[in-house]
């Protein structure tokens, strides 16, 4: 075990390690990019789907389940079976990414949307706000911690994930996993495994500290 954790911070921390196509800085930096995009791709389906949801009532059941669903979504087959459909291409990774992250945007958007307290609503409609404006300038203020909560479970959800780009020979730190696999070296997996659970931990750090920043007030 000595020898493997060794040879494992050798791995890391080794300078050739980090340079060129195959080194940690480019698949880090590819593995974000398939994680940001996806993630914002996901926000603009799921965001307004579950402020549609909160504020009209409809769909309450859609918004329930989908967290359900997106536990029990097989991504690597859904990769695959996208795969075979559409060739070689990013699209089965990001449509798969898209679908894991989508459930936690949703419900947790209509969870914070139905935490608002109806007081506060019939309020802003007896000072004369359309619905729009309730809306816009009540009910989304007010479910924002929640929201946010939701945002940071997708990204740390498709961040974990987004390894699989390497089942379809696409970059990513999941090379190293797939690679080291295919190699039988025990080391180069571990190191992809560690890179990925770092970076999760990392950005979830980073976003609860921002999430913490932006409404401390509401909470002083």
């Amino acid at each position: 075990m000595y020898e493997l954790l060794k040879n494992l911070g050798s791995w890391l921390t080794g300078a050739a390690q980090w340079s060129g196509s195959d080194g940690i800085a480019h698949r880090l930096a590819e593995h974000l990019q398939y994680s940001l995009l996806a993630t914002l791709i996901a926000t603009a389906i799921g965001l307004p789907l579950g402020l549609l949801i909160g504020h009209t009532g409809r769909g309450a059941f859609l918004a329930i389940n989908l967290a359900s669903f997106g536990r029990a979504l097989p991504t690597v087959g859904l990769v695959v079976l996208v795969f075979l459909a559409s060739g070689l291409s990013m699209w089965p990774v990001y449509i798969a990414l898209v679908a894991l992250a989508v459930p936690a945007i949703v419900t947790n958007t209509y969870a914070g949307m139905t935490a608002v307290d109806p007081d506060v609503k019939d309020a802003a409609r007896g000072q004369g706000m359309r619905a729009h404006q309730v809306l816009l300038q009540v009910e989304l203020p007010l479910a924002l911690p929640l929201i946010m909560t939701g945002l940071r479970l997708a990204l740390i959800q498709v961040v974990a994930t987004a390894t699989i780009a390497a089942y379809v020979s696409f970059g990513g730190l999941g090379r190293y996993v797939f690679d080291g696999l295919a190699q039988r070296d025990l080391v180069q997996v571990l190191g992809g495994a560690v890179l990925v659970a770092a970076v999760a931990v990392v950005l979830d750090l980073a976003l609860s500290g921002l999430q913490r920043f932006l409404f401390r007030h509401r909470t002083a």
